[in-house]
């Protein structure tokens, strides 16, 4: 009988067993140059409220070139209802509260950065916290300093808890040394893995740009000459979840002269974009993940999985 593996793909990589890797015999990517780094994270979460009202909430830390800040929105609407500029001496507020109205409903955001620690990225890692709440329930707390007594004042005043979850998380980098390390959980009840992707070429003595991609240090993507293999699909299994592995590298060989969209979230600096996705699918679910499909989960809030998108910026300097 065939494994649940090979039922998806005769390439298919299952990341939790060592002994099923088709590239068990191809070294893992060992960085060996300083990564590249991100300017923007966008993570999108699913909020469930005890009367079933659906929403989602979408929070975006940057870094571009000296502006450093956080923006939070709600629902479709890609206007921000909080914006916070954190380095700004004329604007910069590290800790506060916020009434406003969104979502028919009234929110509240509470937050302190004063000892936020970033480690060089736009999201801080650490000595901070960001709690909203709707009407009588809080909906989403962040950070690792949402202490008790805080907490304690918040639910004197909102008593009940809403669900939530992350089902999306956008990261926009600039790539300059052909490497990338990131982190990521394909589920709330899963471990993190780290994810590296790395593009080799001229400069590490190959006559064409090969595509690397592991976890926990196991290659899943060996790409072999990338600029006309620049896009493709691998399905690989992490924590029992099947998972799409997509990657369209197009701009950075045949669209030099695009330039970087500029945005709140993302850097103005020029270059060339390439998005590699990993997306989680149901198990009886066969086939390929399409953005219409994820369009119809949007509207319907329900069935979203969790996806992982990457934008590398190449940059032309």
């Amino acid at each position: 009988m065939r494994d649940i593996v090979s039922c998806f793909s005769e390439n298919a990589i299952d990341v939790s067993h060592p002994s099923c890797s088709s590239y068990s015999n191809t070294k893992c990517i060992i960085p060996s140059q300083t990564p590249s780094l991100q300017n923007a994270v966008t993570s999108v979460y699913k909020i469930v409220l005890s009367n079933q009202n659906r929403f989602l909430v979408k929070v975006t830390w940057y870094n571009n070139n000296s502006v450093q800040g956080l923006s939070i929105g709600f629902g479709d609407n890609s206007l921000s209802a909080f914006k916070l500029n954190i380095n700004s001496r004329l604007f910069r507020k590290k800790k506060g509260t916020k009434v406003f109205d969104s979502c028919a409903s009234k929110a509240e955001l509470f937050w302190d950065l004063s000892n936020a620690k970033f480690d060089q990225n736009p999201e801080p890692v650490e000595g901070f916290y960001l709690v909203l709440t709707f009407d009588s329930e809080i909906a989403l707390v962040l950070g690792d300093m949402a202490d008790d007594a805080l907490m304690k004042k918040i639910k004197t005043e909102k008593n009940q808890i809403a669900k939530a979850c992350l089902v999306s998380r956008q990261e926009h980098c600039s790539w300059k040394n052909t490497l990338y390390s990131t982190k990521a959980r394909f589920c709330e009840t899963g471990v993190f893995h780290e994810i590296q992707i790395k593009c080799s070429g001229e400069n590490d003595g190959l006559k064409h740009p090969v595509l690397l991609v592991s976890i926990d240090k196991k290659t899943v993507i060996r790409v072999k000459r990338l600029q006309w293999n620049f896009r493709g699909n691998q399905t690989i299994f992490v924590d029992g979840l099947v998972v799409d592995l997509l990657w369209d590298v197009h701009d950075w060989f045949f669209n030099h002269n695009n330039s970087a969209s500029s945005s709140n979230s993302t850097s103005s600096s020029s270059g060339c974009y390439a998005v590699f996705m990993f997306r989680t699918r149901s198990g009886m679910d066969s086939r390929l993940w399409l953005e219409e499909k994820l369009a119809h989960n949007k509207d319907q809030h329900d069935g979203l999985e969790f996806s992982l998108l990457i934008y590398a910026c190449k940059s032309l300097q």
